[in-house]
């Protein structure tokens, strides 16, 4: 069981009479691309807010990378990357400023942090831009940056909230790109997003539905499951079962 990065126990939220998620189980292992689904209001950013340190549930269990979510908050912090569904990078500072200031956040060498800094902004080809403010970029330049710093200090986890959304399909695909990249050297993705069609993208899913999980299982298991040909129509039967 060492391959567990993320393992959760019934873990719960309630905002008084109103239960945000409720009782979710599930696993998530080394390098693999873990899907949350569901939609708007289904408890999928309630549930990443708990697992990153920010919210504490109101009952159940979790460990992040080792570390209790309840005791360990501040060790899952400097273990973890996280992209939110907002831009997550200050605009009034430039590409490398900002690059720069994350890695000092996570604590690493003023060495280090220069040495991939450069790298970094080689891979992504930002050596033109790296002096410009990041709020002159192109949205698609900026996400992809985003994730990479959320990834900097090669952590074991990143918890990416709907990290594609307003892009256009081009540059979602590049920053899927990205994201096969981080989980082939060993970073576990934990991924929402509202494009069924990203869900293919994923090694597992699990299906959200008023902040329970309604459905889990590869792409592949969950629509032979409800025998249909996509994950839009995996999406639209858990629905329409919830009327």
């Amino acid at each position: 069981m060492n391959d567990l990065i993320i393992n959760t126990e019934n873990l719960t939220k309630k905002f008084g009479n109103f239960t945000a998620c409720d009782n979710i189980s599930f696993n998530v292992k080394k390098g693999e691309i873990f899907g949350f689904l569901g939609a708007n209001g289904a408890g999928k950013t309630t549930a990443i807010r708990m697992l990153c340190g920010l919210s504490q549930p109101t009952s159940g269990h979790a460990t992040i990378a080792g570390y209790d979510i309840y005791k360990d908050t501040e060790k899952i912090k400097l273990n973890i990357g996280y992209m939110s569904q907002k831009f997550s990078l200050y605009e009034d500072l430039t590409v490398k400023e900002n690059i720069e200031f994350y890695g000092g956040i996570y604590r690493l060498p003023s060495k280090e942090i220069r040495e991939r800094s450069k790298k970094l902004i080689g891979e992504l080809g930002l050596e033109s831009v790296q002096n410009k403010l990041i709020g002159s970029l192109p949205l698609g330049w900026k996400q992809k940056l985003a994730f990479s710093v959320a990834v900097f200090h090669t952590q074991k986890v990143v918890f990416l909230d709907e990290p594609t959304g307003g892009v256009d399909p081009v540059t979602r695909r590049q920053f899927w790109e990205l994201i096969y990249k981080a989980a082939d050297e060993g970073i576990s993705v934990f991924v929402t997003t509202h494009y069924m069609d990203e869900a293919e993208y994923c090694g597992r899913i699990s299906m959200m539905v008023d902040g329970r999980i309604a459905a889990m299982g590869t792409p592949k298991e969950l629509k032979g499951s409800f025998n249909v040909g996509s994950m839009y129509d995996v999406f639209l039967h858990l629905a329409r079962g919830t009327k």
